[in-house]
């Protein structure tokens, strides 16, 4: 019955495990602080990188094409002057 004895072992080293974890000293520990210390620097690149192409915005409106053009075929020539 080798059920048996596999589940013997396992009873006996699941108490093991747990008397070595103490639920109130579980700490993210260095790869937890590495990898929030990447994810930190590569927020604040992209930070960067974003005010530095909000920088190259230009935010005047130009004015519209089609505005003008309507205003300047109906306009009549000045007098003295003949129109082509």
């Amino acid at each position: 019955m080798p059920d048996m004895s596999a589940h013997q072992a396992l009873t006996q080293l699941v108490p093991l495990a747990a008397k070595e974890l103490d639920e109130n000293k579980v700490t993210p520990g260095v790869l937890g602080f590495l990898v929030f210390a990447v994810m930190a620097v590569g927020v604040w690149l992209l930070m960067k990188s974003m005010n530095r192409h909000m920088g190259k915005v230009d935010f005047e409106e130009a004015p519209e094409a089609g505005a003008q053009a309507p205003a300047a075929a109906g306009a009549e020539p000045a007098p003295g002057k003949s129109a082509r």
